[in-house]
């Protein structure tokens, strides 16, 4: 683990941390830049940045977004989104990964490189997220939903009307922050893949 402290990996909009989580594990050196303590949108790298891992809100880009008192502010969305991707291309990392779930960014930002469930990582939910930047795609480890989920966990939810369940199903918290959990498995996955 030694060799790996001069590697800086950078989490920007990272929240709890769970993304970097196997990185700061096997020694890199992680630097969770996330608000309230850091803003993302002023914040100057250090030079020689490993990898990158991005996670700007998605709330302005969200399909999810149904309820919302205010309407979807774009120009306002695509701040962190910028900011991280404009900390990419000034560090030259060796990835960079930013994820938000298959919503409207694409439209501002094109066709994701990968995409996928938390249950294809053992995660028991579904919520399909997207990534793009440059980064070696994370080994699926399962194909079908009933190798990670009871048969009950499935029939409950088919009977709430859902044809799969969601992280909702399964954790407590609000439901943004449910949302907002970066799935173990993925995160484990994606570190194997990009070390």
């Amino acid at each position: 683990m030694l060799f790996n402290r001069d590697k800086i990996i950078l989490d920007l909009c990272g929240g709890t941390g769970l993304w970097s989580k196997p990185y700061k594990e096997a020694g890199y050196d992680v630097r969770l830049i996330t608000l309230p303590e850091q803003d993302v949108t002023d914040y100057i790298p250090p030079k020689n940045i490993w990898g990158i891992l991005a996670a700007p809100p998605c709330t302005m880009f969200s399909l999810a977004r149904t309820r919302a008192k205010l309407p979807r502010d774009f120009v306002e969305g695509m701040i962190p989104v910028n900011a991280c991707i404009r900390i990419a291309v000034t560090s030259k990392p060796k990835f960079f990964a930013l994820e938000n779930p298959i919503g409207l960014l694409s439209k501002f930002l094109g066709k994701w490189q990968y995409d996928f469930h938390p249950w294809w990582f053992g995660d028991p939910w579904t919520k399909r997220t997207a990534l793009w930047g440059w980064f070696n795609k994370p080994k699926r480890k399962y194909n079908i939903i009933e190798d990670v989920m009871t048969r009950e966990q499935i029939e409950r939810c088919k009977n709430n009307n859902r044809k799969l369940p969601s992280i909702s199903d399964f954790t407590g918290s609000t439901q943004s922050a449910k949302r907002a959990i970066t799935p173990q498995g993925f995160a484990k996955a994606f570190f194997q893949a990009n070390q």
